[in-house]
């Protein structure tokens, strides 16, 4: 597999040649529908070029101005991303109302149908493959890219069959229709990216599936310490930041409580992607604990 720059390079080329190609074939054909998915693509285009650079931001190590990496420049591309769909998407509404308005004709329908099914061919593929790496590295700046290439399949193949059913029936007014329709389905994908994107940047926590797996994790080890408490977690970038307080009996010694954290930090590691691990340890003190097995909250 490619490295995550090269794979958000390729997806950069591969939008540029969408971009070109439908822009060209719509102003040909005069389709608002095909013209929208050239703007649809160049947005696509536009999240290639912010998940190429954030992806190689946020990969970099912490430095003395970001001591906590840079993860979350991947949540700011995501959330910028979104909010370029709700602008794009009302443009397209605009410009679909106005030839509801004042229809015109479609020049060459059926070379619209060809280009339309050669974008939602190149970008399936591509797609396909951004959507892989980026689940594979749990980057969210490269999943939103993919989410983009992958609705431009379904509303290229939308507006394919548009052009077909108004080269058939004669039915203009398809055009513009299929047009507000792309641009709602792409705002409604927008909230989904949006809430991905911008939570994590209120450091909301992981998902209950993700705290699930590390309360099983600590509990495996219930036997060797008193309890635990205050677990906060919380996502940057592709990093998952873990942190809690184990208490543990005050007659074990400094050594031993490392050696529990670093087996404890080692298993979170592996059902996690890139978890950051601070276990804060307590001594037992005097307070006696009855339910060794149980969280405090």
């Amino acid at each position: 597999m490619l490295q995550p720059t090269k794979v958000a390079g390729l997806s950069i080329v591969s939008n540029t040649f969408v971009v070109l190609l439908k822009l060209i074939v719509g102003i040909i054909t005069g389709s608002v529908a095909v013209v929208s998915e050239a703007i649809h693509s160049s947005l696509d285009l536009m999240a290639s070029v912010i998940a190429f650079f954030s992806v190689r931001i946020s990969s970099r190590p912490p430095d003395k101005e970001h001591p906590y990496g840079h993860g979350k420049f991947e949540n700011i591309s995501g959330t910028i991303e979104t909010l370029l769909i709700f602008v794009a998407g009302i443009w397209i509404i605009y410009e679909s109302v106005h030839k509801l308005l004042h229809p015109e004709p479609i020049r060459l329908p059926m070379l619209g149908v060809s280009v339309m099914l050669i974008g939602a061919a190149v970008n399936f593929v591509v797609g396909r493959y951004v959507k892989k790496t980026g689940e594979k590295i749990q980057s969210v700046a490269m999943r939103s890219n993919a989410l983009h290439l992958l609705t431009d399949v379904y509303s290229s193949l939308g507006v394919a069959v548009s052009l077909l059913l108004v080269s058939l029936t004669g039915w203009h007014i398809l055009d513009p229709l299929i047009g507000i329709a792309i641009a709602l389905y792409i705002m409604k994908e927008a909230v989904s990216l949006g809430k991905e994107s911008f939570l994590p940047l209120l450091d909301t926590r992981l998902s209950k599936e993700e705290e699930g797996r590390i309360r099983h994790i600590i509990d495996s080890y219930s036997n060797e310490f008193i309890e635990y408490h205050d677990l906060r977690t919380r996502r940057s970038g592709p990093e998952e930041y873990i942190d809690f307080h184990l208490v543990v009996p005050s007659d074990i010694n400094v050594e031993t409580a490392h050696h529990l954290c670093d087996r404890i930090e080692k298993d979170i590691q592996e059902v996690l992607h890139r978890p950051k691990v601070f276990i804060h340890i307590e001594p037992e003190h005097e307070r006696k604990y009855t339910k060794p097995l149980k969280q405090s909250q």
